[in-house]
């Protein structure tokens, strides 16, 4: 187990994994069912029917835009006829954006502890896309580009899979903020998920209270994450986390702008908290200091592969050895 910050003023929700956030790997995280749904795997007396839970379910995410830690996607579902009254009339959810840090990391405290009407009647489900995997699918080659959107749209599949069909949650109406046109994301999503009814609609956190509680859940999670990188980042830097702040993480961001500046190697660049894709760090790389290395070709006699050069870097030192994907967005401390 990584070992964490000692500041211990944050909530950790259990969405946040810190052994995956640290080492670059994209993870989705499902709470238990909570009590007062009854899923379709729940078996009936003989001879009797188990009457299932109806339930809704929102998505919708946090960090599409920036250029620093993951995107992360969220599900919320509930029993349907709390909806409203559970998540609007009690708890006052509402677009993530519009709540303050303390009003959200409270909702995700409550969400997350037990012998609270959340607790007992919701559950939450994550996909977090590390900045190295978002990275790996757009660097690749322009036919097998695999970009954000479609990457979205996986998570957001993906989620929706494991609530329904292997938690045997009976979700009976999904409400979805958009990805561009939402007329045409829904048609993907309605034949992916035939007996769903699915609304997808822009600026459905601020409608629906299920994608509010969403963008919450996403919220946090990517809020917490990215503070604990930070706080992982200096410490190994030897630097004061008070100091030096990269700020939201978005490129408009002079913070952020400022600390990726400072704390770019010019062979290697970032490490895996950083989206090598955006255009603010490949432009700092190409345009702005970064070294560039010729590497071998790997036709030439005699001359060896990039990836003899970095398994052979890292061999006896603990250092994983399972090819380029392993080194792809690690710090030079992490490799060498």
């Amino acid at each position: 187990m990584t070992d964490l910050p000692s500041e211990d003023s944050t909530f950790i929700p259990p969405s946040v994994i810190p052994d995956h956030l640290f080492t670059g790997e994209s993870y989705a995280y499902y709470t238990p069912c909570p009590n007062a749904i009854t899923p379709k795997e729940t078996s009936p007396t003989v001879g009797e029917t188990a009457e299932t839970t109806p339930c809704v379910l929102g998505v919708d995410e946090a960090g599409r835009g920036p250029v620093l830690g993951p995107m992360v996607y969220g599900v919320f579902y509930l029993p349907l006829d709390l909806h409203h009254s559970l998540l609007t009339e009690e708890h006052s959810f509402d677009d993530s954006k519009v709540l303050t840090p303390a009003v959200r990391a409270n909702l995700m405290r409550l969400l997350n502890t037990p012998g609270n009407n959340l607790h007992e009647s919701c559950g939450y489900a994550i996909k977090s896309l590390s900045a190295r995997d978002i990275s790996s699918g757009m660097l690749r080659s322009p036919t097998a580009v695999y970009n954000l959107n479609a990457q979205a749209m996986d998570a957001t599949i993906e989620l929706i899979r494991g609530v329904v069909e292997e938690r045997g949650v009976d979700v009976r109406e999904v409400y979805i903020d958009t990805i561009g046109n939402p007329i045409t994301y829904q048609q993907k999503l309605e034949k992916i998920f035939p007996s769903l009814k699915i609304t997808v609609a822009k600026k459905a956190d601020s409608l629906y209270p299920c994608v509010s509680a969403a963008s919450v859940a996403a919220k946090v999670t990517r809020d917490v994450a990215l503070e604990l990188m930070y706080e992982t980042i200096t410490r190994l830097e030897q630097s004061d986390p008070a100091l030096e702040t990269w700020g939201s993480g978005y490129p408009s961001d002079s913070k952020c702008v400022g600390w990726l500046r400072r704390s770019m190697d010019p062979v290697f660049g970032w490490g895996s908290e950083c989206r090598f894709s955006w255009g603010t760090a490949r432009e700092m790389l190409e345009v702005k200091g970064g070294a560039r290395v010729d590497w071998p070709a790997d036709e030439e006699e005699g001359a060896s592969q990039m990836n003899d050069f970095l398994l052979s870097s890292g061999a006896g030192k603990g250092a994983k050895a399972d090819g380029l994907r392993d080194w792809y967005g690690q710090r030079p401390a992490e490799i060498l």
